[in-house]
């Protein structure tokens, strides 16, 4: 009632309005439109001003310091609740994706819902060097037919195992396509869109959560040439922005809400790999844009709760967080040196050949009608893939176990074909430091399958990333790095086994010494090409350590990751994600890319010469009506005010959203104010005739300060600006007077230009 009275009261001096007595203007003040790009320093200026209410507030009573310590620790439990989710459900996806891979090949006749080798542990009829094989456990042909060996089985084995793939794969498809259609592919392009300010309703929402959780158990069991490691920081960021929504500090700020994005894509990569240090770099290196301090102990703490609720499920049942554990007894020379640069080499082509055919794979699904069919493309890749895998072991085994078999050493109790090595009888040596021997059949064999299995990976990732699925890259590349490694240590075994005299292996390869690690050169292989597509350094060896906890064998990691980056680089400065922003015309200031052109900001901003003049708003001599039939005539996300049309001086910036969201309010809840009703933005009202109908007053919505430079600023230094600050818009001026406005998608088409690409390829605001 003190409030009514007040406004008017306000309304009878002609110069008070409800949002002049309430801390809130209006509801859904300051929120963005749908593909819009959010104002970095606006959000923060907003925090401080929270920050500083509260704090003030704290030293009335005892309940709002209460409240201003809840406020305070609202951060460090959103995090706790995103790394408690995170790891749950990387640890349920792990388990499922154990049960369905198997699934397309046999059954558990004790329990259907064991995988192979749970079942196999169950069984007291295992025997240790048949280990994967159990009476509980029985293939297809052997349940359906009672046959295990023979041509027909082997028949049906098939046919079932490209229905199961098929099943999966459709199921997946026609989930995202009903459900989520923003659940497919990786989404880590379009997460660094989100955290460098974009805005895309739905991208992180719940049903996006759900439906990319069961579609991703769903794809990577159908045994397509795709990650759940990429899709996962995914998922972890959509835990962050459900948890975020909780806490009003997060929810009406969407500047903070990016702080506990970037800490969610560290927990992320955390629970993908079971490497929370790698986790929080790669949120640094690869995926945030705003990366304050505070931010960083916060990704350490939501990276470290996600490992260790992954660990307490045990997903993979070795009591290890990691994927890949490996150990190597030997250490590496430095004449291995060369071979790992070789890999590294290896992995930039590689990832330069994916890059560009894939993209322009991803380019043709978009402009032909090939992209109208999603559901029928997954079904021939996959039905591809399955006829194609199934032949091969090493393709027809998830992609998981495949790295991991390449990664391992061959100790005594190995019984991989990879390990089929002629053993010296007359040999009396520990288990664990078993002398280089010469290859038997087994490995001759392995290295023809591994060579076709290579061909087949590299081809199929490419077609297979990008379509209308949940599809991580991580996990491809890393195997065909592997595969390519494996067989290059191999060869340099084999060439010091064989030549030992030579000089480069005569002082660390005596006969009788166990002196190449081939799996290590699968690890070296592996960090090279996933260096070579993703272009990430220092994360990538952090998370290739702490996933095969080989810690000696940093610096051959980190020569193969700088080279693989010298060389990709070499042929294009982008990354894959990078590739797909651009490819999807997303507004995204990379901060790798480099400004060396000479114009100024003159000649970038609007209006140019020959277009109509600025639209703009007069500071007291507007009515309403004015400013609607502006706001219906244009579609600009905000307008300068001006003190008037003929001195054009800058008095400050109002947004579109919130000058529509303002009248609209005024309508319904002010009596006396209509179309010709003057709006004003000064602190006192204009000088008007008696009979006048009320003014509206909207100081509150106007930025005082906002972002000026002048017609003669370099653009080398109004990009900078744009990335550094991330900024919405940025006002052109001299002396004072108002010349024109760059938005970020200027600057954008910009660069474009400069670059020889299509300036209208930036799609978005």
């Amino acid at each position: 009632m003190g409030v009514i009275n007040m406004v008017n009261a306000g309304e009878m001096n002609g110069s008070g309005n409800l949002m002049d007595f309430l801390d809130e203007p209006f509801p859904d003040v300051g929120t963005y439109e749908d593909f819009h790009t959010i104002d970095w320093l606006r959000e923060k200026s907003r925090d401080t001003d929270r920050h500083r209410k509260i704090t003030s507030k704290s030293k009335e009573s005892i309940w709002e310091f209460i409240k201003g310590l809840l406020d305070a620790w609202s951060g460090w439990v959103v995090m706790l609740l995103i790394g408690l989710l995170a790891g749950t459900l990387a640890g349920v996806i792990d388990l499922a994706v154990d049960w369905m891979t198997d699934l397309k090949e046999g059954v558990c006749l004790s329990a259907f819902w064991y995988s192979h080798e749970q079942c196999c542990w169950t069984s007291n009829e295992t025997t240790f060097e048949d280990r994967d094989k159990c009476p509980l456990w029985q293939k297809w042909s052997e349940l359906l037919v009672n046959q295990s060996e023979g041509a027909s089985a082997y028949i049906l084995n098939y046919f079932l195992y490209i229905l199961w793939a098929l099943s999966f794969a459709f199921l997946a498809v026609s989930l995202v396509r009903v459900f989520a259609p923003y659940a497919c592919g990786s989404g880590i392009p379009e997460i660094k869109t989100i955290l460098s300010g974009f805005i895309i309703r739905g991208y992180l929402g719940k049903w996006t959560l759900l439906i990319k959780t069961v579609t991703l158990v769903l794809v990577v069991s159908s045994g397509l040439s795709l990650g759940k490691e990429g899709p996962l920081v995914h998922v972890a960021c959509c835990c962050g922005n459900f948890f975020s929504s909780l806490f009003s500090k997060y929810s009406k700020n969407e500047g903070k809400r990016r702080e506990v994005l970037s800490a969610a894509a560290a927990a992320g990569v955390s629970v993908a790999f079971g490497a929370p240090i790698g986790g929080v770099l790669f949120s640094l290196e690869e995926v945030s844009y705003y990366f304050p301090l505070k931010t960083l102990w916060r990704s350490f703490f939501a990276a470290l709760v996600a490992a260790f609720t992954l660990r307490s499920i045990n997903p993979f049942g070795n009591s290890r967080l990691v994927l890949f554990y490996v150990e190597y007894h030997t250490p590496w020379y430095m004449a291995e040196l060369f071979p790992f640069i070789l890999l590294g080499v290896f992995g930039g082509l590689w990832g330069t050949l994916f890059i560009r055919c894939n993209i322009a794979w991803c380019r043709r699904r978009k402009t032909t009608q090939l992209g109208k069919y999603p559901v029928l493309e997954v079904i021939v890749v996959t039905a591809i893939t399955a006829i194609i895998a199934y032949p091969n072991p090493y393709t027809r085994q998830s992609t998981s176990e495949l790295i991991s078999e390449l990664f391992n050493d061959c100790g005594a109790l190995e019984s991989s074909q990879l390990c089929d090595y002629i053993n010296d009888p007359n040999m009396t040596r520990p288990v664990d430091d078993i002398p280089d021997r010469p290859a038997g059949p087994g490995v001759y064999t392995a290295m023809w399958q591994l060579a076709l299995a290579l061909i087949f990976k590299i081809i199929i990732t490419i077609f297979t990333f990008g379509m209308k699925i949940p599809s991580g890259l991580f996990i491809p590349s890393m195997a065909v790095g592997a595969m390519a490694g494996r067989m290059v240590g191999i060869g340099v075994e084999q060439l010091a086994y064989h030549h030992h005299d030579w000089i480069i292996f005569r002082n660390w390869c005596r006969p009788g010494a166990d002196c190449v690690t081939p799996g290590l050169y699968a690890m070296v292989g592996a960090a090279a090409c996933l260096g070579g597509v993703t272009r990430m350094t220092v994360s990538l060896v952090v998370i290739m350590f702490e996933l095969t906890g080989g810690l000696e064998y940093i610096v051959p990691l980190m020569a193969a990751a700088v080279t693989s980056k010298w060389v990709a680089d070499a042929f294009g400065k982008e990354g894959i994600y990078e590739a797909h922003i651009h490819l999807n015309g997303y507004p995204f200031l990379d901060v790798k890319d480099e400004f060396t052109h000479r114009t100024l900001a003159t000649d970038v901003m609007r209006p140019r010469r020959g277009e109509p003049p600025l639209s703009v708003l007069t500071q007291d001599s507007m009515t309403v009506e004015d400013v609607e039939t502006l706001i219906k005539e244009t579609d600009y996300n905000g307008f300068p005010v001006v003190v008037s049309k003929d001195s054009e001086r800058l008095i400050g910036f109002a947004q579109r959203r919130e000058l529509i969201l303002a009248i609209k309010n005024a309508r319904q809840r002010q009596d006396g104010i209509v179309s010709n009703s003057i709006m004003y933005f000064t602190e006192e009202p204009p000088e008007l005739p008696a009979n006048s109908p009320h003014p509206l007053k909207l100081r509150r919505i106007l930025n005082l300060s906002p972002f000026t430079v002048t017609d003669h600023t370099p653009m080398e230094t109004v990009v900078d600006i744009f990335r550094k600050l991330g900024l919405r818009q940025c006002l052109v001026t001299r002396s004072g007077r108002l010349l024109g406005i760059i938005t970020k998608k200027d600057v954008l088409r910009h660069m474009a230009q400069m670059a020889n690409q299509d300036p209208e390829s930036i799609m978005f605001n």
